[in-house]
């Protein structure tokens, strides 16, 4: 296993970041093609934790959060040549270390891992609800 180095809200190079996002398949499922609204989602987090192979991002945990209630770990990205190797839990790991004790963490799964939740800590919720977007990016 690779030695990972993890930093805590770092300015990022944004072609890094969507180039993480589709090699973690989130690319999938966020707006990539559109940099105006990637790049607005990297200033406006609350949190970031990234992982780093040497020079390379291979990681990212985004979160909104007041640090003290609630903090809605937006996505989580390995990209797949990492993936399996605990650095998704490593990034949950330290997004809860950033966060007030009495902080709760919660999100929504990709649909390929539903079943990883489960493993990290996680409790599925079914009072989850969500509302689409006025305009598709």
């Amino acid at each position: 296993m690779k030695t990972m180095t993890y930093k805590k809200d770092i300015a990022l190079d944004l072609d890094d970041v969507i180039e993480l996002y589709n090699a973690s398949t989130l690319g999938e499922r966020r707006p990539v093609h559109h940099r105006d609204v990637m790049q607005g989602m990297m200033d406006n987090a609350s949190l970031t934790i990234t992982a780093w192979d040497g020079p390379r991002l291979v990681g990212i945990a985004r979160t909104l959060t007041d640090f003290w209630n609630v903090a809605y770990l937006a996505d989580l990205a390995v990209h797949v040549d990492y993936q399996h190797q605990g650095i998704g839990r490593e990034l949950i790991n330290q997004t809860r270390e950033a966060l007030h004790p009495t902080c709760s963490i919660v999100l929504l799964s990709a649909p390929n891992a539903n079943e990883y939740y489960p493993k990290v800590g996680f409790k599925s919720n079914s009072r989850g609800w969500t509302m689409e977007p006025k305009t598709a990016p």
